[in-house]
């Protein structure tokens, strides 16, 4: 997607590192069914009529915070630039009829404004007459300073609005294939492209840069909160537009019934996590090693050094990132398949499981893995990072009272406590965890891993016996796999959704070897709508061959359950 091609957070003034931040949040707009059925080119005419038609109340809206902003500003520069700006929305609202006809479309005679553009235009026009949350303006705004931040305001309440059009439209014509024939909304998405259209979001952002040098740091917190505000605002305004056609986003709602199931299967490492959490419990070995009772009054088990273990993990580290190297090498080195070949890909990925075992066998023999506490270990889930928009969305599904939904985890993880205490210790109810566990005595590790779960056969197996149980019940059963690693490829083709999420290139490769086609899942979604109005079907097949690519949680949150809150109610 555009946002995750970024340049780096730091880059810019403030309004590009308020959209940076708003990333996610700009997400959830994109996967709203207007905008999937407007990608597509088969959203209902009246539909975008709608829409479109919204555009007056905004625009007046926008003259007006312009109008004030333009007396608050003190410098002429600034009062020139925004007077700019503010002609240029009277010039659009002023056309604006005969534009939308230019674009093959009537407006109705009367123009009625729905609940969620009140809600943006009385926020705009509330904050550019002083009515800010956290700031106590007098009844005469009289100082320069005061002027100045009340224009700065104004504009943070403004800048989310052009910027996230022009965002929506560009990743609209990223995809847009011109071998499709007509598009019947391409001339609306061109002028939101437009040079005209990004210039004059960056003229709002040039400005909200320029008032907000000299602010202070609680000032610009209130800037923050504004464009948060102001994002969250127009998601909602998206979110609310009228479809009159059955779509596939989200996906929770397609399945929304007492008679379905939808079970929601991923991975851990570097899934759900930001680091590998081998790696981690070998450091919560060597970090605490000195911490044992040389007499062994607790325990009988004996523990090596700090300094022991440490050369000992590097040993093993190296070995097995060199042997998983030779291992995908030795796969890809037979010819690669025209079409999808998921016997191959199995016979394949069985070099792959004798190798985690053997992996798995020389860890135990180390004993790197005893003498670990479990309440350090309990305490390292605690603090381990997850990914970005991943805790949300757990809390967010788990929330979903409407959904019989079942959420599992299938890791390689050698300890399923690990794995527990992150998700508890943030009150994320997802308790169906399927991985490997330590052994203990009392509650001190032995160094054995008590093994379930130690490859992509065994991965699969599981996720089959889960999945059987469900489908031995009436009603629909579906499955939703997301993984990132190689480990996952079987339950993610298994699955009627797979979700890759992450960069991980050897599995991308050994997929590509086998002939798996990666699709970005926004990308996907335009697609399927646009053969669903030929084929009226809410069926995702398993083993196609095709997974979904996605570069945030924020992403999957979106596709499934998207930013409509009614979901989360009981009928």
């Amino acid at each position: 997607m555009g946002m995750a091609t970024a340049v780096g957070d730091e880059e810019g003034g403030i309004a590009r590192k308020l959209w940076i931040k708003s990333r996610n949040q700009s997400v959830f707009a994109l996967y709203t069914p207007f905008v999937v059925c407007l990608a597509s080119g088969v959203l209902d005419p009246q539909s975008f009529v709608h829409c479109i038609s919204q555009d007056v109340y905004f625009l007046k809206a926008f003259a007006r915070a312009y109008e004030l902003a333009e007396e608050y500003a003190d410098d002429d520069e600034d009062k020139a630039a925004i007077r700019k700006l503010r002609k240029r929305a009277l010039k659009r609202l002023n056309a604006h009829q005969h534009t939308v006809r230019e674009w093959g479309f009537e407006l109705p005679s009367e123009i009625i404004s729905d609940s969620a553009t009140v809600k943006y235009t009385d926020f705009l026009l509330a904050t550019a007459s002083g009515k800010v949350e956290g700031e106590k303006f007098p009844g005469k705004i009289a100082t320069p300073f005061e002027k100045t931040k009340l224009a700065a305001y104004t504009l943070a309440a403004m800048g989310p609005c052009l910027r996230l059009y022009a965002f929506i439209s560009k990743e609209i014509l990223a995809i847009h294939d011109p071998d499709q024939g007509n598009h019947i909304y391409k001339k609306w998405i061109d002028s939101l492209s437009s040079h005209d259209f990004e210039d004059a979001a960056l003229q709002i952002e040039d400005r909200l840069d320029k008032l907000s040098v000299s602010l202070t740091g609680e000032e610009l917190n209130i800037i923050e909160r504004l464009y948060h505000q102001a994002m969250k605002l127009e998601v909602m305004f998206f979110s609310a537009q009228p479809i009159l056609q059955q779509t596939i986003v989200p996906f929770a709602r397609l399945y929304d019934s007492e008679e379905n199931d939808l079970s929601i299967f991923c991975d851990f490492d570097m899934t759900c996590t930001a680091i590998d959490s081998f790696a981690l419990l070998a450091e919560i070995a060597i970090r605490t090693a000195p911490k044992a009772d040389p007499n062994g009054s607790e325990t009988q088990l004996t523990q090596k050094s700090s300094a022991d273990l440490r050369t000992i993990w590097g040993a093993i580290s190296s070995q097995y990132t060199e042997e998983h190297e030779q291992c995908v090498e030795s796969i890809m080195a037979g010819k690669k398949v025209e079409e999808f070949d998921y016997g191959g890909l199995c016979r394949a990925l069985e070099q792959l499981s004798d190798f985690e075992k053997r992996a798995n066998s020389r860890v135990i023999q180390s004993g790197v893995l005893k003498g670990l506490n479990l309440e350090d270990i309990k305490r390292a889930g605690e603090h381990l990072i997850l990914q970005d928009g991943c805790k949300e969305f757990f809390k967010d599904i788990v929330k979903c009272e409407n959904l019989k939904t079942h959420i599992h985890v299938l890791s390689y993880c050698w300890c399923g406590d690990l794995i527990r205490s992150a998700f508890s210790s943030r009150n994320l109810n997802v308790r169906n965890v399927h991985s490997n566990e330590l052994g203990y005595e009392g509650f001190i590790t032995t160094g054995e891993i008590i093994r379930k779960v130690e490859s992509p056969k065994e991965k699969l197996q599981a996720f089959d016996d889960i999945t059987k149980e469900k489908r031995s019940k009436i009603g629909e059963h579906f499955t939703i796999y997301i993984g990132g690693t190689v480990g996952d490829l079987l339950c993610l083709l298994e699955a009627n959704v797979g979700i890759v999420v992450g960069s991980s290139s050897t599995l991308r490769r050994v997929g590509d070897q086998f002939g798996v086609s990666f699709v970005p899942l926004f990308s996907g979604l335009v697609k399927k709508q646009r053969e669903q109005i030929k084929i009226p079907s809410s069926n995702w097949k398993k083993s196609t061959g095709i997974l979904y690519t996605v570069s945030n949680w924020a992403e999957i949150h979106a596709f499934i359950l998207g930013s409509d809150k009614s979901l989360f109610h009981p009928k």
